[in-house]
């Protein structure tokens, strides 16, 4: 009895040592494949998903270009280097005759709908138009035209009222015009807020009328 109670002894008191063994080997071999295998730094990590990305936008920029072009992108300082190669082809195309039997050649063109619009508006473009109606961007346009050769010519009649001596009439009109033109220029903020992209107009400025109508007086005299 007490033999078997010293057997189990030996066993129980044995098992720590082989697992304290086994752990130290592994945390060895851990370190080890760890020491040997290559440490990338947050850094430089960054740098080579930044230079893979760069590659891409390279690459994806230079599909862009016209099959001449390609691999040359550093080459390409303007678009007109881009527009000429498109006149080029269009020369050659030209030259070969690739123009002489298109389809409608000779017939008047088809305006009534526009390939390149979106088909909403031009369906509701084309409503307005048998109508005799125009968008609102162009009735507004109309407007702001016409208001603005309107103020230009009050603004002429009040200038010659400018004559250094007395300028009290000249001061009573220049508000009321600045006020009208503050207008104006609201108009043509409501107007490049509802017109297609592209047909933008700049605002109008005093200092900028003012100027312009020096130059012409000047002129004058």
């Amino acid at each position: 009895m007490a033999l078997r109670f010293a057997e189990r002894k030996t066993v129980s008191s044995s098992a720590p040592a082989f697992i304290t063994r086994s752990a130290e080997a592994g945390r060895k071999q851990a370190s080890s494949s760890s020491s040997s295998s290559p440490h990338f730094s947050p850094k430089s990590s960054k740098k080579v998903t930044d230079d893979r990305l760069a590659t891409v936008i390279d690459a994806v920029n230079d599909r862009k270009l016209p099959p001449e072009l390609r691999g040359q992108r550093n080459n390409v300082r303007s678009e007109t280097d881009i527009i000429n190669v498109v006149e080029q082809r269009v020369w050659h195309a030209m030259e070969e005759g690739q123009f002489e039997n298109l389809p409608g050649k000779g017939k008047p063109l088809d305006l009534d709908t526009n390939p390149h619009a979106d088909p909403a508006e031009d369906t509701l473009y084309r409503i307005l138009n048998k109508n005799g109606c125009a968008p609102e961007w162009v009735e507004l346009n109309k407007e702001i035209r016409n208001s603005i050769a309107g103020w230009r010519i009050a603004l002429g009649r009040a200038w010659m009222c400018k004559d250094g001596v007395d300028d009290s009439k000249w001061l009573e009109a220049s508000e009321a015009l600045k006020l009208q033109l503050r207008d104006l220029n609201n108009k043509v903020f409501r107007y490049n807020l509802i017109v297609p992209f592209g047909r933008q107009m700049f605002g109008f400025k005093w200092e900028r009328e003012i100027d312009q109508l020096n130059e012409e007086t000047q002129i004058e005299n």
